[in-house]
Parts: C-alpha cells; sequence; structure tokens
C-alpha cells in the first residue's frame, strides 16, 4: 500500500512575523525528559487577567512517544564520510534526527520548533561535515507556496544537533513539496569546511556560504536555477512550483586541507540540462557537455578514487510518480558518459525512473540503485559489483506469478507495515518498499546499509551475503522515529488507554504505549482516519471514520476497537468528515465529506438525513445523555435532543465564524460543552457552556486555544483536568487546567514544541496529569507528570501474547484458485461460528495429492508430511464472533489439488 501525498498543510496555521534575518535557537535537545518552563520566577507560572489565576505546576513532565515505530516518508538518509556510526535522517514533516548506534535508535532534533515556526519541521535537505563531525547542517520549510507563510531556513549546529542556531532565508523551502526526494541539496565542502552549498527551489538558484552557514548569498554565476514543474496548472502552487537546484557533490581530490575544492558538481531539475559543474571552486560554471536529456538526476554521487560520477535519472521529479530513467557514469577525466541502467529507459521493462544510489566507499566498484518508484508489483533493488557493467536483482520472477528472493524481511519491530494486506502473488507483504529515494552504503562497513520508503527506514547488516547469492536480511531500522500525522485522539475510560486516528497509515488501539501495535485499524482500511468517537456509558462501543479507496469509509466496533468491520454509508459519501457517538452507544451522527450530516439508529446499518443543520457541521455526543448531539458550523452552534435525527440552532454568539473550531462535551457533566478555536485577526479563544450550549463565556486569559481535552481530575479535585494547545500569557504551549479553567500551568517547555500541534489533545481519564498531544509529523507525544501519579499503562487487558481460544465451532471456505503443472494456489477464509472471541487460532488439515505450501501470506504454517497446521499472524489473532479471516498461499504438487475432508481448529474438530 503506498501511503497517500501530503498535500495539505496543517489547517490555518497562524500568521507570523517573521524574526531577524539571523538569530540564535540554542535549543537544547532532551532524549526523554522535559523539565518544565520557568516563568515569572516559578515554575509555568503566568499572571492572567481577570477571573483567571496562576497555579504552581504538580511537578516536571517526562515526554515520549505512544510507539509505532516510523509511519511516515524519509527522503533522506546521510552518513558521516569521517566518523564510523554517525548517520542523519530527514523527513518531510516530522523533523530530523541523528542515529545512536549503542541503542541502533533514532534521536529527534528538532522538537524544539514551535507553533510560529512550525514549517520548519519539514526538512528539504541535512548536511554533515567530514572535517568536523560535531556540525550538521539542515535546510527546513514545508511549503514554497502560501500554505507556509514563513520563509525557510538554514539551521545549523556544532554539537550534533543538540542545539541551534538559525538563518533565515529570503525564500521558502519545501520538505513536504514534490521532488523532496531528489538530493542532498546541502554540501559541505569536504576540504574547506567554511563552505557550504544549498540548492533551493522556485526558481531562486544556487546558494553559498563561506562562514559556517552564518550567512549565505546567491552564486550569481550559476547559470540554470531549474525549469521543471510537476504540474504547471495547479493553481494552488503545490505542484506547480519550480523543483530547482537539486544536488551538490564535491571532488575532494581537487582540493587540500583548508583549500577549497576546486571541482563541484551539481544537479538541476531540469531535463535538458541536469548536471552542471565547477572547475575553479565555484566562480564560473558550465553544463556537463555530452550528459543524457529527457531525464532529471535526481542523486549524482561521485567515485573520487576512480574519478567517476554516478547519477540516477527519472522523467519526473518524484517522490510519487516516474515512468523512466537511467542510470549513468562519467568519467570526469575524459568526459566520458555510459549508460550502466540496468534496464535501460528504451526497454519494454523498464516502467520506473531511478533513485536511491550510493556505493561502497569500502569498495567504490560496488553501487547499488533503486527503483524510485513501482507500485506493482514491488520497487527493484539492483546491486552491481563493477561499475555498473553488470547487475543482479533483490528479486526476479522465476515461473509467474512466482519470485526469487535475494533478501528476507523481519518487520516485528513494526508489525503493521504489512498493512492489514493479502494480496495474491507476484505481490507479497510487506512490501520491499516504495518512494525509495534514500538508500545508503554504510561508508565504514561494507555489510550495513540503510533505506527510506514511504512508511519506515529498511536496513541491513549482511549486505554482502547478496554477492555470494545468499539471502540478506531486512528488517526495519526505524526505531525512535515517530513522524505520524495525528487527526484525532481518544482515551477510553477502560479498555485500550489510547485510540488514535493517524493520516496515511489509519490509526491504532495503543493497549500498551510502549509497544508497537501489531496491526493498524483494518475491516476496514482508511488511508486516514478523520474522526473517531467511542460510547461514554460502554467504551466497548467504538466508531471510526477516514478517506478510503474502494472500501467504507465507516468502521464499527464491539470490543473497544480490538476489531472492526464496515458500516453502511449514505450516498454521495467522498471521505471521513466527523462522527459522534451516543453516550450508550444507540445513535450515530456522522457529517461526512461530499454529503449532509446523517443520523443512525441502528449502529450504522442505515441512515437518514439529519435535520436543521449544515452540511460539513463538525459533530460531537453528550458524554451523559444518550439522545442529546452537538454541532457547530460558521459560528453557530446547533443541539439535538432526539438521538441526532434533528437540530436547532442555539442563541449563542460570539464564537468564532471562521478558522478551526473544535469542541467536545465534558465525561460525566451532562451539557458541559468546550469550544476552542478561531484564527488570529478575528474570533479566536477557548469557550465554555454549562446548558448544553445554549450560550457560551469565554474563558479569561486565553488569547488563542486550538484545542480541547479532560483527563482524571486533580487529587481531591471534583472536575476533570482539562488540556489545551493555546497561547495564554502571551506565551504557545500545552497547558494544564485542574480547577475549570480558572487558573493554568504550561507542561511542555520551550526544548518540547513539537511544532503545530492544532489538531487533537486529550487527557486520560484513568491517570491524572497524563496527556496525549497530536503532532504533525511527530506521532502522538505521551506527557506525564515526572513525579507520579502515572507509571503504568491501565489497560484492563493482558498485555502478553495470544492466548489460544477454545475451537470447533468454525467454518472454512478452502478454494483451490489456479492451478498449473506442478504447483497451485490456494485460499482460505475461517469463520468463528461460536460465541466466544478467538483470541489465538491454529487451523490444521491433511494434504492429499502431494501438496506443500512454498508460500504463505496473511498466516504462518508448519508442514510436516501430508499434515499442515496454519497459526494466525499477530495481527489477526482474535477473531470475534461471527467474524472471519483469510489467507492464502502458494504451494507445489504431484496431484491435482483437492479441497481437504476435514479440518480442526485449535485441536478440535471443526463444525459449524
Amino acid at each position: 500500500m503506498a501511503l497517500r501525498p501530503r498535500t495539505t498543510p496543517p489547517p490555518e496555521p497562524p500568521d507570523r512575523v517573521p524574526p531577524s534575518r539571523t538569530r540564535s535557537v540554542r535549543a537544547r535537545l532532551t532524549a526523554c525528559v522535559a523539565v518544565l518552563a520557568t516563568a515569572l520566577g516559578a515554575l509555568g507560572l503566568f499572571a492572567l487577567p481577570q477571573a483567571a489565576s496562576a497555579t504552581a505546576a504538580t511537578g516536571d513532565y517526562e515526554w515520549r512517544n505512544a510507539q509505532v515505530v516510523g509511519g511516515g516518508f524519509v527522503p533522506g538518509i546521510v552518513f558521516n564520510q569521517s566518523e564510523p556510526g554517525l548517520a542523519y535522517a530527514r523527513t518531510d514533516i516530522g523533523g530530523a534526527y541523528r542515529w545512536e548506534p549503542g541503542t541502533e535508535t533514532w534521536i529527534p532534533l528538532l522538537d524544539w520548533v514551535g507553533w510560529d515556526d512550525w514549517g520548519w519541521s519539514g526538512v528539504a535537505s541535512i548536511a554533515t561535515d567530514a572535517r568536523d563531525p560535531d556540525r550538521v547542517y539542515a535546510a527546513v520549510g514545508n511549503y514554497t507556496n502560501d500554505w507556509d507563510p514563513g520563509n525557510g531556513a538554514i539551521l545549523r549546529s556544532d554539537d550534533r544537533g543538540e542545539t541551534w542556531d538559525v538563518t533565515e532565508l529570503p525564500f521558502k523551502v519545501g520538505g513536504n513539496m514534490p521532488g523532496r526526494g531528489m538530493g542532498e541539496r546541502l554540501a559541505v565542502d569536504p576540504n574547506d569546511n567554511r563552505i557550504v552549498y544549498f540548492g533551493a527551489p522556485s526558481g531562486e538558484g544556487l546558494w553559498r556560504s563561506t562562514d559556517y552557514g552564518a550567512t549565505w548569498s546567491e552564486v550569481t554565476a550559476f547559470p540554470n536555477p531549474g525549469d521543471y514543474v510537476a504540474d504547471p496548472n495547479d493553481t494552488s502552487g503545490y505542484s506547480s512550483d519550480i523543483q530547482g537546484v537539486v544536488w551538490v557533490t564535491f571532488d575532494p581530490t581537487s582540493g587540500s586541507g583548508g583549500q577549497a575544492s576546486q571541482d563541484i558538481y551539481v544537479g538541476v531539475a531540469d531535463l535538458q540540462n541536469t548536471v552542471y559543474r565547477s572547475t575553479d571552486g565555484g566562480a564560473s560554471w558550465e553544463r556537463v557537455p555530452g550528459q543524457p536529456t529527457g531525464f532529471i538526476a535526481h542523486k549524482g554521487v561521485l567515485d573520487h578514487e576512480n574519478g567517476r560520477l554516478y547519477i540516477a535519472t527519472s522523467d519526473t521529479g518524484g517522490p510519487y510518480d516516474g515512468g523512466h530513467g537511467d542510470v549513468w557514469r562519467l568519467d570526469t577525466a575524459s568526459g566520458e558518459w555510459t549508460r550502466i541502467s540496468p534496464v535501460p529507459s528504451d526497454s519494454p521493462d523498464n516502467h520506473f525512473g531511478y533513485s536511491g544510489l550510493t556505493i561502497d566507499r569500502q569498495d567504490p566498484d560496488t553501487l547499488m540503485v533503486a527503483t524510485q518508484i513501482s507500485w506493482w508489483p514491488d520497487i527493484i533493488i539492483f546491486r552491481s559489483t563493477d561499475a555498473g557493467a553488470t547487475w543482479t536483482r533483490a528479486w526476479d520472477y522465476t515461473s509467474y506469478p512466482n519470485r526469487s528472493f535475494r533478501y528476507q524481511m523481519d518487520i516485528s519491530a513494526a508489525p503493521w507495515l504489512t498493512f492489514g494486506a493479502n494480496p495474491a502473488p507476484p505481490e507479497t507483504t510487506p512490501k520491499l518498499g516504495w518512494m525509495t529515494e534514500a538508500l545508503e552504503i554504510d561508508p565504514f562497513d561494507s555489510d550495513r546499509m540503510m533505506y527510506g520508503t514511504g512508511a519506515t527506514i529498511y536496513g541491513t547488516e549482511n549486505l554482502t551475503t547478496w554477492d555470494s547469492g545468499g539471502q540478506i536480511d531486512i528488517e526495519v531500522m526505524a526505531r525512535g522515529l515517530e513522524e505520524t500525522a495525528v487527526l484525532d485522539l481518544a482515551s477510553p475510560p477502560s479498555g485500550a488507554p489510547l485510540l488514535s486516528g493517524l493520516g496515511d497509515i489509519g490509526g491504532f488501539r495503543h493497549t500498551d504505549l510502549d509497544t508497537v501495535p501489531g496491526m493498524m485499524f483494518t475491516s476496514p482500511v482508511h488511508t486516514s482516519t478523520t474522526s473517531l468517537d467511542y460510547a461514554e456509558l460502554d467504551p466497548n462501543r467504538v466508531v471510526r471514520v477516514g478517506n478510503a479507496d474502494g472500501v467504507a469509509n465507516i468502521g464499527l466496533s464491539n470490543d473497544n476497537g480490538a476489531n472492526w468491520y464496515a458500516g453502511a454509508e449514505p450516498a454521495g459519501v467522498t471521505g471521513g468528515g466527523t462522527v459522534a457517538l451516543a453516550a450508550d452507544g444507540t445513535d450515530i451522527v456522522w457529517s461526512p465529506q461530499g454529503a449532509g450530516v446523517h443520523h443512525s439508529s441502528d449502529f450504522g446499518g442505515s441512515w437518514t438525513p439529519a435535520q436543521g443543520i449544515p452540511a460539513g457541521a463538525t459533530v460531537e455526543s453528550d458524554r451523559v445523555d444518550p439522545n442529546v448531539f452537538y454541532g457547530y458550523a460558521a459560528g453557530r452552534f446547533y443541539v439535538s435532543t432526539d438521538g441526532g435525527a434533528s437540530f436547532t440552532a442555539t442563541a449563542a454568539t460570539g464564537l468564532p465564524s471562521s478558522g478551526n473550531v473544535r469542541f467536545k462535551a465534558v465525561p460525566g457533566g451532562e451539557g458541559e460543552v468546550w469550544l476552542a478555536g478561531g484564527e488570529e485577526g478575528g474570533t479566536y479563544g477557548l469557550w465554555r457552556s454549562t446548558d448544553a450550549g445554549a450560550s457560551f463565556t469565554r474563558v479569561s486569559g486565553v488569547q488563542e486555544a486550538d484545542t480541547i481535552g479532560f483527563g482524571a481530575p486533580a487529587p481531591g479535585a471534583d472536575h476533570p483536568a482539562l488540556y489545551t494547545s493555546a497561547q495564554i500569557g502571551g506565551v504557545r504551549g500545552i497547558f494544564r487546567s485542574d480547577d475549570a479553567g480558572a487558573s493554568w500551568v504550561r507542561i511542555n517547555d520551550d526544548d518540547n514544541q513539537w511544532a503545530w500541534t492544532g489538531a487533537a489533545i486529550t487527557g486520560d481519564p484513568r491517570v491524572y496529569g497524563r496527556v496525549y498531544v497530536g503532532t504533525n509529523g511527530r506521532g502522538v507525544i505521551v506527557g506525564d507528570l515526572a513525579d507520579g501519579p502515572g507509571g503504568g499503562d491501565p489497560t484492563g487487558e493482558p498485555t502478553g501474547g495470544p492466548t489460544t481460544g477454545p475451537g470447533g465451532s468454525c467454518s472454512v471456505d478452502y478454494t483451490v484458485t489456479n492451478q498449473w503443472s506442478g504447483g497451485f494456489q490456494g485460499a482460505v477464509e475461517l469463520t468463528n461460528t461460536g460465541s466466544a472471541p478467538l483470541s489465538g487460532w491454529s487451523l490444521a488439515w491433511r494434504f492429499t495429492a502431494g501438496e506443500r505450501i512454498t508460500q504463505i501470506w496473511g498466516a504462518t504454517h508448519t508442514q510436516a508430511g501430508a499434515d499442515v497446521t496454519v497459526t494466525n499472524a499477530s495481527w489477526n489473532a482474535t477473531v470475534a464472533p461471527g467474524d472471519t479471516v483469510s489467507f492464502g498461499f502458494l504451494g507445489s504438487r504431484t496431484g491435482a489439488a483437492s479441497v481437504p475432508s476435514a479440518f480442526t481448529l485449535n485441536g478440535a474438530a471443526c463444525t459449524s
């Protein structure tokens, strides 16, 4: 499954006044514990006007991620060329990371980026200094159109990203724009590390610093700022922006220590003129003669030992497209170009461009390259040990649809990477990759290679096994890198402590915050879950809605989100919108995209248009009275007292009529509603209603608020703790109130801001002080009081592996879907016909025609002679009564494959 383009920025970010061109951030990175900020001489205190007052913080906060591991596009990985083990990764919206070799985890480096500069969480390029490994640079900015109100910047650090200084640029930078996988745009001169180059987008050309990145000026002699755009007809500016100058590489043999390198190669997004060279330290430039045309060089890698420049090209800038491409080698001494493509662009088998180009610095004749995009059946990684004269492939066809593999994959660190898919061959799950722009061999270890995909970082530590005909071991190497965009959060009073709605990968049910869930939400799989809700008085009932391809936009659960099934949906639905579930789980109100607000009284089985409320309204439910639902649209508040069948606008005034508005009803507080939102320059703040929305009172002292959530009350308090991402006392941050909004304490600090946090927040109803903060690219942040009272995750359910459930009550649909000479394909559907859920299952049968399973998906298997036992995967272990689980396989045979005569489930005969 491919992750979808993130073409939508955080909604309506606040206007930002750019600070001075150069300023110091010096943000101190903390790996786990954020010390509570001091203000006015006390921890987190702000003097609030009128009724609001400040209270002392109850203690420092510890911050961590709810574990997902990965979850977004990693377009760049860079190894330092002089210090073993030092590497960096960049993401398109989730900041930059440094590799920690001792723990084999990634350390986030840009959590200090705050609300006003949210665009700096997008990293367009990163560079590490070979002469001084403590120095690292990042080019930051999310969008080059008006979605990001601020200009881009170059960040520089002399302590490996622990602290940073910032130089703002006079133009925007697009870490989440088309072409973001090309690079690297930043490069440090390996001989004179005062010199740093940056290839700019938007026709801004090539830029250079001669003082370690403190100041920058355009290289006016550089002749070509690029002209390629993905879609010149895109009026938003997203796909119609010039992708620009995309990579820079130096020849270290053309200079000496302290003396600038003379030979510099630069890649440009221009189909006819894609490689330029300077031989005088950047004073003058020429288009490299004889270069290929019709393609863009995504990557340029120099083998300085042998004087060879390699380029990997595609006919587009990517990362979502690319239909043809080539790999070329330039002899820098003779000027001769040689096409060395594993599959040349004029071959009928070439349906992809190339990227992910790397060479083995221990043996420069060894190089690797990837098909930058090849959706079906998978990407191909190629490897050459003779400078591109010949190639071998990561996989190849044997007899269709069978494939042979030079690798085996271990996704135990992120088992959801199967995406719940059950593809038929030749596809497999998990995929080897997609959007593979970053692929790097460790310059000090020929056996280590890492590569980025649209969802994770994969890697291997026995790469040279490939060359002897063995299989390399590919595993997830993304621990510590959390890159999900959070759209909604819920923390029920029982069951799992956290349910999340995420962009691109749907969402998760966390029974343990420190353990990666076995699978995302499935049945149906939503690319993005836009809204979810549980029944306050019956938390086993959960509903979610989202954006989907070819499946229902609504999913329903009767077991707290452990298992799901698709509901019916009204005509015309095109996207998720928002959804609300009655306090007792009987009625649902859904405000989807593409259709008006609808009401269901049979848990999603059928729908009736709701009366009196406009299409597109945001909807929520009262958490006490199951008959009461609320809605909001364009400054008007709506109430239903008949289970969502009809709504009436209240007389409430003074609410924001524009911007993003989010509201929630208080658990245990009938008719109590809190509303946050608005936009800068208009009505913006936090409001409270205690009469079911008939009237609202603005909360004094809160200048801006974007989210509101509730958690367990403070000891001795009788009102849930409030949490908000807001501006209070002139300071942006994450705040908590223990006294119904009379006073607030900032609970994060300047080192822990996570850029934009305006989509979702909730407390935990079972742990006082715990808060879940939704970010736009740094996942779900979990905050706990450092001195208690939290500590455990009160799940109310076992945290170990699945236990074997009862057998016997089942039906099996076994189908031979295809047969050919010596082989066959089978599909099996197992249905739980009993009254109790299966918590782990093993299905067994006996073959009769010499069949042997050779490949299986959706499960694991063992076979002894004719006896086969198939066992659940981690993500489909639980099968609710009436639900069905499926798996498929390929096999060999000596006779005609047939349907087995009997099956056993968990050791008992399978009987309907």
